[in-house]
């Protein structure tokens, strides 16, 4: 049954709701839901590289990283996001109101090693107000988390970054994705033959090390593809990734009681949870998506992964900042591009910094990236 346009089914952002969240700026926060992982097991690493369709083998293959100066497989970089639900995009305030998981930017400061046991620290650090085309008066919520080992050591930390929304404001509007519904047509058998044709390009530069010196300003980055877009791919970055408020029976009930907000009744009246718009069509649109679409930190995940293919076993990924555009609807189709801007020595370090775009099929920018190479040198 259609809604009634002028039913508000969902929480508004209000102004009591602002001011109880902008007291929390600077508190660290202490209770929250527990990480999907707190070690950097094997698996845990593998089923997280594979959720984004890395098979690196620097991450996935014991026999190939044991010959590395690692000597242990290592994570992915962008495996911490399974070690806290805060960067994932977990946030609190503004109970019942839709958050959209935006952006990240990391500073990594030294490897993650198999069986490394992570520890986080996190607070909320702004509170910005924005107006958008998607859902008019919105507010970024950037949350500032820290990532230890069980040494102690601090091995990455980052801002990032959620919109919150009001669900009925941004179905009403539907201005940013009027256009955008039922455009991802199906794909032609010479489309389908041309992505699989990218997929069996992509180049893992691993063993052979990528020098500084052999790098060239306005060198371009192969291109990665992803997708096309489909549900089964958004579950399977779920499996590695784990997810916000994915929860089953007796734990699905424990956290709506803890947290009424996160109980959003689906057709049968039985509170579940707002990431079903991953893979509920019908839920997707009722919030003013196009679709179901992609996870945020999976995006910025193959962000990261066009990069580390490139970098090689060698080199170190220092930064990445990544901007989410738009959905990525169910169909959608992905194309990442990479320049490198410039390069310079500092501190002894040998460093490139390369820009990324992620366009569709239909030529619409996805998300947009910068991150920042440390690479070895011939000198040293």
């Amino acid at each position: 049954m259609a809604l009634d346009s002028t039913e508000a089914r969902f929480p508004k952002i209000t102004e009591q709701g602002l001011d109880d969240l902008r007291k929390r700026i600077g508190v660290p926060i202490t209770d929250t839901l527990e990480p999907w992982n707190y070690e950097a097991t094997r698996d845990a690493i593998r089923h997280y590289a594979h959720g984004i369709g890395d098979d690196n083998p620097l991450w996935t293959n014991p026999d190939y990283a044991a010959k590395t100066s690692f000597g242990s497989i290592v994570a992915l970089p962008s495996f911490l996001f399974s070690t806290s639900r805060i960067v994932s995009g977990y946030c609190g305030g503004l109970s019942g109101v839709h958050a959209m998981w935006a952006g990240a930017d990391w500073t990594w400061l030294k490897p993650v090693l198999r069986n490394d046991v992570i520890t986080t620290t996190a607070h909320l650090k702004d509170l910005i107000e924005h107006q958008t085309r998607f859902a008019g008066r919105a507010f970024q919520q950037i949350y500032h988390t820290e990532f230890f080992n069980q040494h102690g050591d601090k091995v990455a930390e980052c801002d990032s970054w959620v919109f919150r929304t009001d669900r009925d404001e941004a179905r009403e509007r539907g201005t940013k994705y009027t256009e955008a519904r039922g455009r991802v047509e199906p794909y032609t058998d010479e489309q389908i033959a041309e992505f699989y044709k990218l997929y069996a390009q992509e180049e893992i530069r691993g063993a052979t090390p990528r020098y500084w010196e052999d790098v060239t300003e306005g060198e371009a980055l192969p291109r990665m593809m992803k997708g096309p877009m489909t549900v089964t791919g958004f579950i399977a970055y779920a499996q590695g990734w784990g997810g916000l408020y994915i929860r089953a029976n007796k734990l699905a009930a424990n956290m709506v009681m803890k947290h009424p907000g996160l109980g959003i009744p689906n057709r049968f009246n039985v509170p579940d949870c707002p990431e079903r718009v991953h893979w509920d069509e019908a839920f997707a649109l009722e919030v003013g998506a196009p679709g179901a679409y992609d996870y945020g930190p999976e995006r910025c995940s193959w962000l990261t992964h066009h990069v580390t293919n490139w970098m090689g076993d060698a080199g170190f990924l220092q930064k990445s900042k990544c901007q989410i555009r738009r959905h990525n609807p169910e169909g959608d189709a992905i194309f990442i591009d990479g320049v490198v801007t410039r390069k310079w020595v500092e501190n002894g370090k040998h460093l490139v910094e390369i820009q990324q775009k992620a366009i569709t099929a239909r030529d619409e920018l996805s998300a947009s990236g910068a991150s920042i190479v440390e690479l070895p040198s011939r000198g040293a």
